[in-house]
């Protein structure tokens, strides 16, 4: 049962398989409808699509971030729809990144699924392999999903700025984990959020560290010494990780669990849920604040 990754070779035996369900989670932050236009023109066969902010994001409001997660009963229902129950496998892919993957992989996981793992290498990988593609939208027969939702995985705005104003990042009994980019973590060339920066005490952990330059994840060695390297000593327990809207933040969750380090939780909100409250505090410059 694989449970983190799993290699276009030992995908393509179980194509159309009635208790393996494939997901393309393709998307683009800045051309929202790209990702779906790209599922029809190829996609892995038997896959069925997953959009990051019909399916596997909630509903937007003025105190949340840009993706909060979806009411469980509203994810379950989709899941069930997308013919998932405790008997499927699932496998997630997206365009290589892995972000948006991990995203679903993350999500399945918050409402006790285990049996659920990442295509290495996404859709490039699955073409490298001379793999076939299809054009043919498949349809699962519905299934129900009995959600068991473990909310020890994650953590609120509310909890994350107590958190902080307990001095439990400086101590390093939290490590927050931010996994944008260099530049918006230092509060530079911000394009997405209106306020630039970060959350004092986090340190920054690109999640793109986490992949090779084919979109792979590294070794798992690899991944266990960068990541023991930003923990800085931590137990991987103490691991919160984010980004700028609890997406990117799956990928370094997966890459925790790759590394053989689990534990950490997700800061569903992430940044553009913290900067909601002018009250939280924002530190900018590329070391933690």
């Amino acid at each position: 049962m694989p449970d983190t990754l799993i290699e276009p070779a030992e995908l393509a035996p179980h194509l159309g398989e009635a208790d393996w369900a494939i997901l393309d989670c393709r998307f683009d932050l800045a051309r929202p409808a790209w990702g779906e236009a790209a599922f029809a023109q190829g996609h892995v066969p038997h896959a069925a699509y997953a959009h990051l902010d019909r399916d596997l994001s909630g509903a937007r409001s003025a105190q949340s971030g840009r993706h909060p997660l979806p009411a469980v009963a509203t994810l379950a229902a989709t899941l069930g729809g997308l013919g998932i129950d405790e008997r499927v496998q699932v496998i997630a892919y997206d365009q290589g990144v892995s972000a948006f993957a991990a995203r679903a992989w993350w999500l399945l996981r918050w409402l006790g699924h285990r049996r659920v793992a990442v295509l290495n290498g996404g859709l490039p990988a699955w073409e490298a392999a001379g793999l076939p593609l299809s054009t043919t939208r498949t349809v699962r027969a519905p299934r129900v999903f009995r959600a068991r939702p473990d909310d020890s995985g994650w953590v609120t705005g509310a909890a994350l700025a107590a958190a902080v104003a307990a001095g439990a990042l400086r101590s390093g009994t939290t490590r927050l984990i931010d996994a944008r980019a260099a530049d918006r973590f230092a509060g530079e060339n911000e394009t997405l959020d209106p306020v630039a920066g970060h959350v004092p005490g986090a340190v920054n952990h690109p999640f793109a560290g986490n992949h090779d330059a084919s979109g792979r994840f590294l070794a798992p060695a690899e991944l266990a010494r960068r990541l023991r390297e930003t923990l800085a000593g931590a137990p991987a327990s103490a691991a919160i990780a984010m980004c700028g809207s609890g997406v990117t933040a799956c990928d370094e969750l997966l890459a925790l669990q790759i590394a053989g380090l689990p534990g950490g939780r997700l800061y569903a909100g992430s940044w553009s849920e913290w900067i909601t409250d002018p009250a939280r505090p924002v530190a900018r410059g590329a070391q933690s604040g």
